[in-house]
């Protein structure tokens, strides 16, 4: 173990303990970025657990992320500080035999699916159907016209596994909390009309929460910080904080992460509110201890 090794493992096991936050979405060598700098980065943002979400086998969540070998090495280094979401594209003829490996080794959901499929498709089902065996949530990226396609059907997959828990994210979901929301603007701007698919789907499917992470998330709360509050207070009980950043700061105008800690401190309504996004819900939905 080099010094350096020796010195990110020590500082990721002398995490703060007032305040704890779980932080639901980072990914290993994101964009390039070395374990240790990982470690640094979410020491630095004051995370007391963080969940890693693979890449499958191919295309690297395009961020060049790490595959499923990756995050189960890292849990297994810091047991209770670090766990991990299995992943695969859900086309391929053996994703069911690879989720299934990862699961049965301790992953505590699915995730991030990021594939090129209609959302409500019969490889999402397939998705749907292991997580529910296994009683794990699924976590999907939704971006316009490249993943996870036809966000407007989303509700039938909800209505069709009313028994699995799926967490939305990305410039798609955040961007629908507007209903007059153009579909093909990933990161609008300005007043935000309450009403949208996103903010329906949260209030009409128990099976529905959303993962605050990355600037779509950060970019939904500070476009319109009045109606931002109003839709933390609404959905108290269904949003996750995560932070999904690939830098190396954990601080700073370049982590979306650490800001949107910030914001989430700043909008919401109460003490009791802010604990619930920033650590309850995520202990609860995937059931950390």
């Amino acid at each position: 173990m080099t010094r350096r090794t020796f010195l990110a493992a020590a500082s990721a096991s002398l995490l703060p303990a007032a305040e704890p936050i779980i932080d639901i979405h980072q990914h290993t060598h994101y964009s390039g970025r070395s374990d240790e700098d990982l470690f640094a980065h979410q020491r630095r943002m004051g995370i007391t657990k963080t969940v890693l979400l693979p890449a499958g086998r191919r295309y690297g969540l395009a961020a060049d992320a790490g595959g499923n070998d990756t995050v189960v090495a890292i849990a297994a280094r810091f047991p209770g500080q670090y766990y991990f979401f299995a992943n695969e594209l859900p086309d391929l003829p053996d994703t069911r035999e690879v989720l299934e490996t990862y699961l049965k080794r301790g992953a505590i959901g699915i995730g991030e699916q990021k594939f090129g499929v209609d959302c409500d498709s019969k490889y999402m089902d397939l998705v749907a159907d292991i997580a529910e065996h296994f009683d794990v949530p699924v976590l999907m990226h939704f971006q316009y016209d490249t993943y996870n396609l036809r966000f407007e059907r989303l509700h039938k997959l909800l209505e069709r596994h009313p028994k699995v828990n799926f967490i939305g994210h990305a410039q798609t979901w955040w961007g629908n909390i507007d209903i007059y929301h153009e579909q093909n603007v990933m990161y609008p701007k300005g007043k935000v009309h309450s009403g949208g698919m996103t903010d329906r789907l949260l209030s009409d499917y128990p099976n529905m929460y959303g993962d605050l992470s990355a600037g779509s998330g950060l970019n939904a709360l500070q476009r319109d910080e009045e109606e931002g509050r109003r839709f933390l207070e609404r959905h108290q009980d269904k949003l996750l904080y995560g932070s999904d950043c690939s830098d190396s700061y954990g601080e700073g105008p370049g982590c979306s992460g650490s800001q949107q800690i910030a914001m989430v401190r700043k909008l919401s309504p109460n003490k009791t509110v802010e604990r619930k996004l920033l650590y309850d819900n995520a202990a609860r939905l995937l059931k950390i201890r």
